[in-house]
Order: structure tokens, then C-alpha cells, then sequence
């Protein structure tokens, strides 16, 4: 059963990230937009049973809890601790991790499956740390040509500041080695 260690605000004022003293994953991102696709996540379908609930999304020592803008963040944090703490801590999910990481390269190219990594290389040192620390994350969706889409998840996915700026940031580092690369949030 996690304790929540802090409470933080993220950018986004609709989204408060719970950093816990134990890992509800090992590596595994779980994200969701609504409560049917949290239908399997017992964490997940009980934040969603609490009004104004919008987005729940959560890695390893923290959860990041979005909410419509119709509550007071005060009464809805005490809302929320409560399925927080009654969640099981992290089991073993390195396999999980595993598969899905070598589902999703199955269908490249052997030289888009290179151009991909050395992305992911430049997301996980450049952007990730910062999008956590702000309570999201992004997912890379697809690589298409020079087209890559990503999915912004957690304080990101509402957050405007990512639909603009950020997502242009993004694309610029990007471009560093991939000088004809798009950037666009699906």
C-alpha cells in the first residue's frame, strides 16, 4: 500500500502530482483519458468514481490526478489519498515491459527502428526528465517518414503549454538530428 511522501503542483493547474514512498510500477506508464479505459486498473476506476476526475496517469513513485476544473483542489486531493494508499505496491513487471517495448518495433524498418532509438535516446535525456518532474509524460505513438506522433500523458495531456510551446521545442530538439522531423500530439 503506497504512502503519499508529497504533493506537488504541476503547470497545468487542473493536475496535482501524489509522489509515493512506494512504487505502484517498475517502468510501466499507465494512463488513462476516462473511466472506461480504466475499466481494468482498480486504481485507476476507483480515482475515476470520484467526481471531476479527468485523466489519471502514474509511473513508478508518482501519480499525476487531472481534474475538470469544477473542484477545489483541497477537498479533492483528500478524495483521492484514499484509493492511493489502499493500491497494491509494484510487483515484478519487467516481462510486461519487455513485450510491449518489442511489440511496438516488430513493424519498422531496421533503419526506422535506428532512427526511432536514437529518438527515444534524445527524449529520455532531454524532455522526459521535465515532463515528469511536471506531473506527465509523452508516449511516441508512431514514426511515419519524417512524421512522428506522440501522445502526451498525465499534467501534459491538458496542459496548453504543451500543445504549443512545448510540442515546438520538442520538434526543434528533434531536428538536431532529424533535420526534416515533424512533431505532432495525436
Amino acid at each position: 500500500m503506497p504512502k503519499i511522501a508529497e504533493i506537488e503542483g504541476t503547470p497545468n493547474p487542473n493536475a496535482l502530482k501524489f509522489i509515493l514512498k512506494e512504487p505502484l510500477t517498475w517502468g510501466v506508464t499507465k494512463s488513462y483519458n476516462n473511466a472506461e479505459q480504466a475499466a481494468d486498473d482498480p486504481l485507476a476506476a476507483a480515482l475515476f468514481d470520484i467526481d471531476h476526475v479527468i485523466n489519471v496517469f502514474y509511473v513508478d513513485r508518482w501519480i499525476t490526478i487531472t481534474q475538470d476544473g469544477g473542484a477545489d483542489w483541497q477537498d479533492l486531493a483528500r478524495e483521492v489519498a484514499d484509493p492511493i494508499r489502499a493500491a497494491p505496491a509494484a510487483t515484478d513487471q519487467s516481462a510486461t515491459v519487455v513485450a510491449a517495448a518489442s511489440e511496438a518495433l516488430a513493424n519498422l524498418s531496421e533503419e526506422d527502428q535506428q532512427r526511432l532509438e536514437r529518438i527515444n535516446i534524445l527524449l529520455e535525456e532531454e524532455v522526459r526528465p521535465y515532463l515528469q518532474h511536471d506531473g506527465g509524460d509523452l508516449h511516441v505513438l508512431a514514426l511515419e517518414g519524417s512524421l512522428l506522433r506522440i501522445h502526451y500523458q498525465g499534467a501534459c495531456g491538458t496542459c496548453p503549454s504543451s500543445i504549443s510551446g512545448t510540442l515546438r521545442g520538442i520538434e526543434q530538439l528533434l531536428r538536431t538530428i532529424e533535420p526534416d522531423i515533424r512533431v505532432v500530439s495525436s
